[in-house]
């Protein structure tokens, strides 16, 4: 199956697609009204307009240094995830997605990298916390917040994993534990975002090493925009062997053109018998 990542609420009925996400909260803060036709989809702890509105709401690591794009290898403001008040607006946003469409995907769920977070929020609650491993108590956070977000959502649970696949990152580096996690989680979603999949053995690499990881169902997200459309079809054709399904993002006009012509391709490779019996 083919789906499609969207912002804009009319591309999920494209006939060519099989399954449409809609963004209904992104990485900005920017919100928009849930739609029935969609799965709807939530940036939980990636937000610039909660972090510019209220700077204590940004991780800090042990130095101080807030999570947000000014610091190296950020690419938008994050949110600590032990804040209470935001988590509650969160399962409110989820809320209003499940009462548009049963299923949601929760995108941007954990921490952003190993070092964070040391604020005082975070730093109290480890020390009253029955832990004594940084890390175990921040994947408990992060595991905690899922099993409260299922709890709001009667369909399937889709979740984003960032894209590294190897023993232990995704733990560190978002508190993500993938064994709790399988429990409670329907689908994984990884994006594996390239500017022009003109080689695609990387991809490979990381679906398979999905497939090693997870037990429960993956998909792969695909990057659509602006790539050249042998391009983005051979990466689909790369995901298709490994992921579920395979998602495009953000130019539906480019992921329309690129599953038509897979599958005009495969009608014209059909065979129905041997012509000279």
């Amino acid at each position: 199956m083919y789906g499609v990542v969207t912002r804009n609420a009319e591309e999920v009925n494209w006939k060519e697609f099989d399954r449409g996400f809609y963004e209904v909260k992104d990485v900005t803060g920017r919100s928009a009204d849930p739609v029935p036709d969609a799965i709807n989809m939530v940036s939980c702890f990636g937000d610039n307009a909660a972090a510019d509105a209220d700077p204590s709401l940004v991780p800090v690591d042990d130095e101080g240094r807030r999570a947000t794009r000014e610091q190296p290898y950020f690419d938008w403001a994050y949110i600590c995830p032990s804040r209470e008040e935001y988590r509650e607006g969160l399962l409110e946003i989820i809320d209003d997605c499940a009462d548009a469409n049963e299923d949601v995907r929760l995108d941007d769920v954990g921490f952003p990298r190993a070092e964070y977070c040391h604020c005082e929020v975070c730093d109290e609650r480890f020390e009253a916390s029955e832990y004594d491993d940084r890390l175990e108590w921040r994947a408990s956070v992060i595991t905690e917040f899922v099993e409260e977000a299922v709890e709001h959502v009667p369909g399937r649970v889709y979740l984003t994993l960032y894209p590294d696949p190897y023993p232990g990152h995704l733990y560190e580096r978002a508190g993500l534990d993938l064994e709790a996690l399988e429990e409670v989680v329907d689908e994984f979603v990884v994006p594996l975002y390239d500017m022009a999949y003109s080689t695609t053995y990387w991809l490979e690499v990381i679906a398979s090493g999905f497939e090693s990881a997870l037990e429960t169902p993956f998909s792969i997200e695909l990057y659509a925009v602006d790539v050249d459309v042998d391009d983005l079809i051979h990466a689909a054709e790369v995901a298709d062997a490994y992921g579920k399904d395979v998602f495009f993002g953000y130019e539906a006009g480019n992921a329309r053109a690129a599953i038509r012509r897979m599958r005009a391709d495969k009608r014209e490779g059909v065979s129905y018998g041997d012509p000279d019996e």
